[in-house]
């Protein structure tokens, strides 16, 4: 039935799964940090600093730019998507069962923060504290990835868990984005947005709503909101959440699903990746001495934070709360099977790689933070591939649906 599927349709879910998502980010950003440490370096300067757009709406922004605002908020609206259908039809619509992965990703963002305040203070390097919020964010399509390709016959409640888990860190994510990293807002212009919002909001729900009419009024909600100084992707978070998640008007699926097929293939074959070509291209090799960036306590910080604060995170609260409280974790899923979601989480990558660049005023932490994340996403994905291989060889069968590797980048496939 696939092989008979038209090619554009074949591409697009080629291009939705999980793995092809994770596998298009290495790519981009391998590309990305050898040429920008190769002879043709500043090349990847120039390309990245081009600076293109109309100055008269304030959008004449540098393609790095662009990547970072433009590009991304079609991620984020996936994101936005996402929240809304797991919130209204999905693994987010049981408190008692959600609070388990929710309340251990509050762990597992406030332990790695905690975790890179402790060690830049202990390196002496306080002008790094504005970093913190860098390891605390975890990149749900990388992560789901790795746990699809290397989770193969583990409980697909792993899967659930850490798909509640990555979502409500995203959505912390974007809060802290949004409260932390503006520094002045145009109340008009964010009013704009919002009014354009609300008008996508109305749209959404008519009956046959075309992209045709959204589309304008979601690129009026984007620019509003990039003038109103607070980050330009929340727009794309803001309007995914207003989609329908129910289906309307005799429809046979949710308005959330078919705007994510529409969309998920553009966000993870073309958005994604070239915000990690523009994110990652970190030059360590110079004319100085190539492990300075290495040096930097913000690098130590941020792969400690990664790394041993997400699982410390993860982990401790939820052993915290299953011995403590009436919350259990889902079935067929035991303590010992969160160790590799514990190091999946430490998958920072797409967000944290945004956070790193609102972070610092100065190019040298900026650097050495984009570094860090993609030292620790390697290292924690690395770690959680191994321990997930292992966990898998020695799983018997427990008699609950397993992870099978085939699913999308989110969890439609879940209703009910």
């Amino acid at each position: 039935m696939y092989d008979a599927l038209p090619r554009s349709a074949r591409l697009r879910r080629w291009l939705s799964r999980e793995t092809t998502g994770g596998a298009l980010l290495l790519i981009a950003a391998a590309i990305a940090l050898v040429w920008a440490n190769s002879p043709a370096a500043p090349a990847y300067a120039a390309l990245s600093e081009l600076t293109v757009g109309p100055a008269a709406l304030r959008l004449d922004l540098s393609l790095a730019h662009w990547a970072s605002d433009g590009l991304l908020a079609l991620f984020f609206f996936v994101v936005g998507v996402e929240l809304k259908h797991e919130l209204v039809d999905g693994s987010l619509r049981h408190p008692r069962q959600a609070a388990v992965p929710a309340l251990a990703a509050v762990g597992g963002m406030a332990v790695p923060a905690l975790v890179f305040v402790a060690v830049v203070l202990a390196l002496g390097d306080t002008t790094a504290l504005s970093g913190w919020a860098i390891p605390t964010a975890t990149d749900i399509a990388f992560a789901l990835a790795v746990l699809a390709i290397f989770g193969r016959g583990l409980p697909r409640g792993l899967r659930t868990f850490l798909l509640t888990l990555a979502v409500v860190d995203d959505l912390l994510a974007i809060v802290i984005i949004a409260v932390v990293y503006t520094a002045a807002i145009d109340l008009i212009a964010l009013a704009a947005a919002l009014a354009a919002v609300v008008l996508f909001a109305a749209v959404s729900r008519r009956r046959g709503a075309c992209w045709w009419a959204l589309l304008p009024i979601a690129l009026v909600a984007w620019g509003f909101m990039h003038a109103s100084g607070v980050h330009a992707t929340i727009a794309g978070v803001m309007l995914g959440l207003v989609v329908p998640a129910r289906a309307l008007h005799g429809e046979a699926v949710a308005r959330t699903d078919t705007y994510d097929d529409a969309v998920r293939p553009i966000s993870a074959g073309i958005a994604l990746p070239v915000f990690a070509f523009f994110a990652a291209g970190v030059t360590v090799i110079g004319a100085g001495d190539p492990l300075a960036v290495l040096a930097q306590p913000v690098v130590l910080a941020i792969v400690a934070g990664l790394v041993v604060g997400k699982v410390a995170g993860v982990l401790g609260v939820t052993a915290l709360l299953t011995r403590t409280t009436p919350l259990r974790l889902p079935e067929g899923v035991r303590m010992r099977d969160l160790a590799p979601v514990g190091l999946l989480c430490g998958i920072g990558f797409t967000v944290s790689l945004l956070i790193a660049g609102l972070s610092f005023p100065d190019s040298v932490h900026t650097d050495g933070a984009r570094l860090a994340v993609l030292l620790g996403t390697l290292v924690s994905a690395v770690l959680a591939a191994v321990l997930l291989r292992i966990a898998a060889r020695r799983a018997a069968p427990r008699g609950v649906p397993e992870i099978d590797g085939s699913g999308p980048a989110i969890g439609f496939d879940e209703k009910g």
